[in-house]
């Protein structure tokens, strides 16, 4: 429970402080964290996992216990204190100490992190919501560019968020809310092969699983 409340603690803090990319109140609930890494769960090994904006790790505590023994993760963290939290966890925190030899955090914008070989899977924690189309056009590049081929990108967002925005915005913002529905729903028409919703999380979310291939498999 301590453990719990630290952690929202610090989420909290960095949401007031650069809500621009934390872009939540509260670290990702469990049943989130277990709708994004469910194609983890039967994976046969060894594989290459990539996590963005992991945050404060509660995502990655899931992935931890998934991983098997050959298996890598890396984390790209832009914001400093959440990356002293993940480091300091490595450290300290027995689910994430247990992975520590197969784990690495990489302190850099996921438009400039250089990988070794592509991943098999890349979990995304990015707030898609509170950046420019251009921005998350350049994302969504970026972590394909990521994926092995038949790889997942598994993402997550809040039901119904930009449509709720544009109930409110006008001019600009309007527009802008608009231009970013539409490239995100591009990439979803082309590359999504399943979604799953999570009512018991505050907001209610959806978890979107994306693959190079759509056509040839299903997550």
């Amino acid at each position: 429970m301590k453990r719990l409340l630290r952690e929202h603690a610090e989420f909290f803090r960095q949401y007031r402080e650069t809500f621009y990319t934390t872009g939540a109140i509260a670290p990702s609930s469990q049943f989130v964290a277990r709708a994004l890494t469910r194609p983890l769960e039967r994976h046969p090994g060894p594989i290459r996992i990539l996590e963005v904006g992991p945050g404060t790790g509660s995502v990655t505590r899931r992935i931890a216990r998934l991983l098997k023994p050959d298996d890598r993760l890396d984390l790209v963290e832009l914001n400093d204190k959440f990356v002293e939290v993940l480091n300091r966890r490595i450290r300290d925190d027995a689910d994430f100490r247990r992975v520590a030899d197969r784990t690495k955090v990489h302190h850099v914008a996921i438009q400039e992190f250089q990988a070794e070989k592509p991943y098999d899977f890349i979990i995304s924690g990015l707030p898609l919501n509170n950046f420019t189309p251009e921005l998350v056009s350049d994302i969504f590049e970026t972590l394909f560019k990521l994926l092995a081929p038949q790889g997942v990108l598994t993402y997550f967002e809040y039901m119904y968020m930009r449509k709720l925005k544009r109930t409110f915005a006008r001019g600009e913002k309007r527009d802008k809310l608009d231009r970013l529905d539409a490239v995100i729903q591009k990439m979803l028409d082309r590359h999504r092969v399943n979604r799953a919703s999570v009512l018991v999380n505050f907001p209610p979310a959806w978890v979107h699983h994306l693959r190079h291939e759509p056509e040839q498999s299903a997550v």
